[in-house]
């Protein structure tokens, strides 16, 4: 299917427009919603490097999708900076004609310098860094290896450097955790051209022990800051952003909210996963992927996976965050360290 074809949607009418491929399911933080040690712990079996998606099959699935509307790639993990082909991969996809943007998000503890100028080169446009505190003795807490926020702040100010804006915070907020850090932080990065995304705690998983009364509504979130710094609503880039924008009414730049508990945007969803194996999954909280392995084994044409992605693409009905209850967060769901958030 060309572009100029009818457009591919799903059997909701929703469009395919981002692809997010985690490099590696392995992660050298353990925080608590998505890598708790506990569960991710010494003897944890990751999968094996043999069993990873090579540069040059991740290249091959997005030339394929480019013809069925896809114009975005997030590379993510787990940590995608320890896939050593990193930098192959990168470069691999910002050639590919008709993808006009290559982002990344890391938890920021490799991110140097060095690598982020590296990174630019090779042709990534934009870069996120996960960061839930800023107190040090909490943010150890939350990425669970007390790793040291000077490094993450660090890999922040090395991305901005490096021009791989804009540059993006993300930030999950845990009742009980985290609330009092939310001002903080929008503090912090207010006036730097950083984008910080407040993100209400979700259920993605089965082992993060998710529960209702954990999460801080975007409406809170919302609250706090503009209590203390005035905001005002921003329309939309394009439909489908999974934040809901705000601009600081004194004008020193703009948040986002991500509201996927309190107010779900299922509707708008343009984006498919692919794990590091190759799994296809067209929901967040996918209960069961599909294999693109045996089509990269068999040596299968560009489009004979558009072909393939197109008929999963088609039959996509998923919506789990507009109909959660009781009985869909009971369900089984692939662990965020598979298919990178």
């Amino acid at each position: 299917m060309a572009r100029g074809d009818e457009a591919l949607t799903d059997s909701l009418g929703r469009p395919l427009r981002d692809l997010r491929v985690s490099l590696t399911d392995r992660c050298n933080f353990r925080c608590p919603y998505c890598m708790p040690s506990d569960v991710f712990g010494p003897e944890y079996r990751f999968l094996p490097p043999d069993a990873l998606m090579s540069p040059d099959e991740i290249a091959k699935l997005v030339r394929a999708l480019v013809p069925l509307g896809l114009e975005k790639v997030r590379l993510t993990g787990g940590e995608p900076l320890l896939r050593r082909e990193v930098m192959d991969i990168v470069q691999k996809v910002a050639e590919v004609p008709g993808i006009r943007d290559v982002a990344m998000t890391t938890n920021g503890s490799l991110l140097t310098r060095e690598k982020a100028v590296a990174l630019k080169r090779a042709g990534l446009g934009r870069i996120t860094v996960s960061l839930d505190a800023l107190r040090p003795d909490l943010a150890a807490r939350m990425n669970g290896v007390k790793f040291p926020v000077s490094r993450v702040l660090a890999a922040v100010e090395a991305a901005d450097a490096a021009g791989l804006k804009p540059v993006k915070v993300n930030v999950v907020v845990r009742r009980g955790w985290n609330e009092d850090e939310v001002v903080a932080i929008a503090e912090r990065f207010r006036g730097t051209g950083v984008i910080v995304r407040f993100i209400e705690y979700m259920d993605v998983g089965t082992t993060n022990g998710w529960r209702m009364e954990d999460v801080v509504t975007a409406d809170e979130i919302l609250r706090l800051i503009g209590e203390r710094f005035p905001l005002e609503a921003l329309p939309p880039r394009r439909e489908g952003e999974v934040a809901t924008r705000y601009r600081y009414i004194d004008g020193s730049g703009e948040i986002g909210v991500i509201h996927s508990v309190s107010r779900p945007f299922c509707r708008f969803c343009t984006r498919l996963r692919v794990t590091a194996a190759g799994e296809l999954y067209t929901c967040l909280f996918g209960a069961h992927g599909v294999s693109l392995r045996p089509l990269f084994d068999r040596g299968a044409s560009e489009e004979d996976i558009a072909a393939f992605v197109a008929d999963v693409w088609r039959r996509r009905r998923d919506r789990y965050s507009e109909i959660r209850s009781e009985n869909t967060k009971a369900k089984p769901k692939v662990e965020m360290s598979r298919i990178g958030g």
